[in-house]
């Protein structure tokens, strides 16, 4: 099966002219289904911990400074576009995330934690993750 549609980030432009294209580009799209990792520092996407990149709210793409490497131009969608989605799924592998993992979906909501701020806002939030990577889970 064939995608319906595919989006493609044209990073050659540089990040700000490729965020500010994309994000035009995805004003009538809709996401239905977001893909995401999680970093050992919690990160998703290139949203970073405490970064001004997770209060963004008008906008669906911007640019995104690189907090680890490789340190390229970065172009990630915001917190509210990838919120959209009605299925959201992580997939989450090694024990080297444990930690993240477990602030991501054990506690509240944290920008230090940017994983734990993307939850499905109209369907469902999923999480597949090996016993290693799932192993500060309580419950």
């Amino acid at each position: 099966m064939q995608p319906r549609e595919v989006h493609r980030i044209r990073g050659e432009l540089g990040a700000e002219a490729a965020a500010a294209e994309y994000d035009a580009e995805l004003q009538d799209a809709q996401l239905d289904l977001v893909l995401l990792g999680i970093g050992a520092d919690g990160h998703t996407a290139s949203l970073f911990p405490d970064q001004p990149t997770l209060d963004e709210r008008s906008r669906r793409a911007i640019p995104a400074e690189a907090k680890l490497e490789p340190f390229v131009d970065r172009v990630t969608l915001t917190v509210r576009a990838l919120c959209s989605a009605p299925d959201v799924l992580f997939l989450v592998t090694g024990e080297q995330k444990a930690e993240a993992v477990g602030r991501a979906f054990g506690r509240p909501p944290d920008p230090r934690t940017p994983a734990s701020l993307i939850r499905s806002a109209s369907g469902r939030t999923r999480l597949v993750a090996d016993v290693t990577a799932a192993s500060r889970l309580v419950g």
